[in-house]
């Protein structure tokens, strides 16, 4: 696994060294210990897999453990990566509102002119006087429609552009009903749009795009798709009308297109961008569109300058990005469009109950900062109860630093005197020392928001550790306008500098990179297909089961192999040390202190299914109770269940049970006598008497370290005591002496002294000299120290008497300025699919596309 062979966090991996510290047989002891790890990652695989709580009905979507290694570090975050859109946001696009010429079009008024909130109550506008709209569609605002129905210029070139400017692709099984196949989801709700205000993208083929506008069938020449990249962050297409007039619409960031705008356009510009503001503050995603119509000459040249500029063999995107530069220069604006993207449903409780169990979550999104900000605010990562929230957007290294540095010192002002007197920022980068940076607490809590090209250059070599101390310092960290590269070099910043294990969550192909560079990758199964989910380790399809993969299902799994770690060790370390003291009486010879049969059955039979049927089905509490206490994760986050501390203290303990399971039988056999007046004091009687000493000592350790009992705990530790009694019994009989003479000597050893009051006294006082010292430790600590696990587990014992009194639920009050959000989720590459018609099929599924008009008869009602 990802974690365990960068980090050494897997627990079975980092503790398999000490195996081979236990004497005796340390390969069987491997053996056991790995094979039984793999059984219980497995069976806590299925509990995530089976959980019907992570069931998503909707789309028949259940949870998924893709890999098996990774269950226990579920446990353990301390930093989750998650992308915005998709992620925490549902990626069903609508479209919401629209500035066309300087007028915002969507809010819905009164009679006194007052903006009212819509409902489910509100009238939508009525589209049925379009034959080929889209019933799903709801628009409020029907001033939009009329300007539509009276032949408005701008609103008519707006549609227009929606329908043209696009990669969608349309599919028509059945004449009239139009199913579109869009790349990504904005594009899409764009495309929807035009179609039900009367511009319906009908098809499509490498060299014409056929539009029904308003009624009338017009195909138009497809010349040239600009594309897409996260460079442009716009594409363009060149259309030819019937009339001969070309045109270049084009679509993108408004930080982008602005800087192509023809300087007439300075007025509408500053209207439009009030309109994004707006909308930005809505939540909205955002682009504005603009065209520029093209001489014929010009485009001809141009045509053949991009033909040459295509087939280069030596810096063929360069020649390109410079041609489409040139021919995108002096757009005319056109207006701007506003997407909704829904969060999903129960983001905002997840993010706060993740908040609680002490885990960070930075959101990387490739959105603008505003909409990025909101939705931080949305998503209750953000408030205005937070002491501060950063911003870093500096243009220059040096803006950037002085950014960190002041945020730092706001946060933390002691640590700019520690770093004076111990040059830390120096010393942890110096070849051959250690680069994880101690834990360091703030004075409050706060938040940090960093853009795209802020980011660039904190993340050059001789800012990292400037901003990795920085933003660990924030509670939430918000990445805007990141490509997907960065996302993986963010995560791998925290990976370097940070003991800490990460988890990166997203839907998309974008997040494939953030999700292959964390510790743990989850997959969302959304609109945006499969490539993230099959880039990652567990995949659901909704971020809230979240919080149960890691509260309850990540939790159970760490204390679970905690719990089998430390038990594997005190049993066997109680087991061979045993060797160790009946040495020194045995001259340290190869003579072994118990049966040969005892010692093969003992890991492989004995004590095998008791410590297997804790580890999968133990529970410190239930699911409830782990979700409403999350500050029982964090325990897990600090490995407080099993580090080298814990290790010693099983070591030192199993030392002291040793010395008692030897002892106590030596002196209990030591010139002692039967009731008859025979001598038990023998070799076999003191074998048999010490391993069933040690059997019961054993087995009474793993009750007490079994907080949930079930039948299947009850069966395996009654059922595995009863089966080490039959087969002592059946091994030790005079008939399998006589079948077996040589394998079986111990006859009559276990009747003969089994039968004996004091060889039971004996076993009563080793389990008792043994239990007592951690029963009475575990109540002292409770009392004295009391972890915080303690202080829960003892609240969740009163609230047990009772029923859980809900928690109230509240609104976040949020007051800041925002700008519009870009919203545009393109992969670059798929216009030039278009034009080579490699994606499209050989024949149209219907055969009139170039004659078809909704006002034929058969569509006249």
């Amino acid at each position: 696994s990802r974690a365990s062979d960068e980090m050494g966090y897997s627990l079975p991996k980092r503790v398999s060294q000490y195996v081979f510290l236990v004497p005796g047989d340390s390969a069987q002891s491997a053996t056991f210990l790995f094979s039984s790890v793999e059984i219980i990652r497995l069976g806590n695989s299925f509990y995530i897999d089976w959980d019907r709580k992570m069931y998503y009905p909707l789309n028949d979507t259940p949870a998924q453990a893709r890999t098996t290694t990774l269950n226990e570090e579920l446990g353990q975050i301390k930093y989750i990566f998650s992308d915005k859109t998709g992620t925490l946001t549902q990626n069903i696009m609508i479209f919401n509102k629209c500035s066309i010429d300087g007028k915002s079009y969507g809010d819905v008024y009164d009679l006194e002119g007052h903006r009212v909130e819509v409902t489910e109550s509100t009238p939508k506008v009525d589209f049925s006087y379009n034959p080929l709209r889209d019933s799903k569609f709801s628009f409020y605002d029907v001033n939009l429609v009329e300007s539509v129905r009276r032949d408005d210029p701008p609103t008519h070139k707006f549609f227009r552009l929606l329908a043209l400017c696009h990669t969608v692709m349309p599919e028509e099984k059945k004449e009239g009903t139009l199913v579109y196949q869009a790349q990504s989801p904005d594009e899409g709700a764009l495309v929807t749009a035009a179609r039900n205000f009367g511009f319906v993208f009908r098809a499509r083929t490498p060299e014409t795009i056929t539009v029904v506008e308003m009624g009338e069938t017009v195909v138009y020449k497809l010349l040239a798709i600009l594309d897409f990249d996260n460079v442009r962050k716009r594409m363009s297409v060149i259309v030819q009308s019937p009339k001969g007039e070309l045109t270049l619409y084009c679509k993108g960031a408004d930080t982008i297109v602005y800087n192509l705008l023809h300087p007439s356009c300075g007025p509408l510009k500053e209207k439009t961008t009030e309109h994004l503001e707006e909308f930005a503050g809505e939540g909205l995603r955002t682009l504005v569109v603009a065209y520029k119509d093209l001489d014929e000459a010009y485009f001809e040249g141009w045509r053949r300058r991009h033909h040459e500029a295509s087939t280069a063999l030596v810096e063929r995107e360069e020649k390109l990005a410079q041609l489409y530069e040139e021919i995108e220069a002096d757009l005319m604006l056109l207006g701007a469009t506003a997407i909704e993207d829904k969060l999903q449903d129960g983001v905002p409780q997840t993010i706060e109950t993740l908040g609680k169990a002490q885990i960070k979550i930075w959101v990387l999104t490739g959105d603008k900062q505003e909409t990025a900000v909101n939705i931080g605010y949305s998503c209750n990562m953000l408030s205005d109860a937070m002491d501060d929230i950063f911003f870093i957007q500096g243009h220059s290294s040096e803006e950037v630093r002085e950014e960190l540095r002041k945020a730092r010192k706001k946060m933390k002002p002691d640590t700019f005197v520690e770093d004076e007197g111990s040059g830390s920022d120096t010393q942890i980068q110096q070849p051959g020392k250690s680069q994880i940076l101690p834990e360091e607490q703030p004075n409050g809590e706060y938040g940090l928001v960093i853009s795209g090209h802020s980011l660039a250059y904190a993340l050059e070599g001789n800012l990292q550790l400037e901003l990795v101390r920085t933003a660990c310092l924030c509670k939430v960290v918000i990445c805007c306008r990141v490509t997907p590269l960065q996302k993986a070099q963010v995560v791998e910043l925290v990976k370097k500098y940070k003991k800490a294990v990460t988890l990166a969550i997203g839907d998309g192909a974008n997040d494939v990179s953030m999700i292959r560079a964390a510790h743990i990758g989850i997959g969302i199964s959304g609109q945006e297909g499969m490539q993230a989910v099959l880039s990652s380790d567990f995949a659901f399809a909704q971020f809230r089961y979240l919080q149960r993969l890691l509260l309850v299902h990540g939790r159970w799994s760490y204390i679970r192999m905690c719990k089998f770690l430390a038990y594997f060790f005190y049993k066997n370390f109680a087991f061979t040390l045993v060797h160790f003291w009946y040495g020194f009486f045995s001259g340290f010879s190869a003579q072994t202190v118990y049966d040969e049969w005892f010692i093969t059955l003992y890991n492989l039979v004995y004590t095998a299914l008791p410590v297997l049927g804790m580890s999968l089905f133990d529970q410190d509490v239930d699911d409830r109770w782990s979700l409403q206490f999350p500050q029982l994760y964090t325990p897990g986050q600090e490995n407080l269940y099993f580090n080298k501390l814990e290790f010693v203290k099983c070591t030192l303990y199993s030392v002291y049970s040793s010395l008692v399971l030897f002892f106590v039988p030596y002196g209990a056999m030591s010139n002692s006598v039967r009731s008859d007046g025979k001598a038990v004091a023998d070799y076999q009687s003191f074998a048999l008497m010490a391993q069933t000493c040690l059997l019961i000592v054993v087995s009474v350790q793993m009750g007490l370290d079994t907080a949930y009992w079930t039948a299947v705990n009850q069966l395996f530790i009654w059922g595995s005591l009863a089966m080490y009694f039959a087969i002592t019994f059946t091994m030790y009989s005079d008939g399998t002496y006589l079948i077996f003479t040589a394998s079986f000597p111990f006859i009559g050893t276990a009747r003969n002294t089994l039968n004996q009051p004091n060889v039971w006294l004996a076993i009563f006082l080793c389990v008792t000299l043994c239990v007592l010292p951690v029963v009475g430790f575990r109540f002292v600590k409770m009392q004295l120290r009391p972890t915080i696990s303690d202080k829960v587990l003892s609240r969740v014992r009163e609230l047990e008497k009772r029923p859980p009194v809900p928690l109230p639920k509240r609104r976040l009050q949020r007051s800041i300025s925002r700008r519009s959000g870009y919203a545009f989720s393109h992969q670059h590459g798929f216009g030039a699919l278009i034009t080579s018609g490699r994606n499209m099929r050989p024949k149209s599924p219907f055969g009139i596309m170039g004659s078809f008009s909704p006002n034929s008869e058969k569509h006249k009602d």
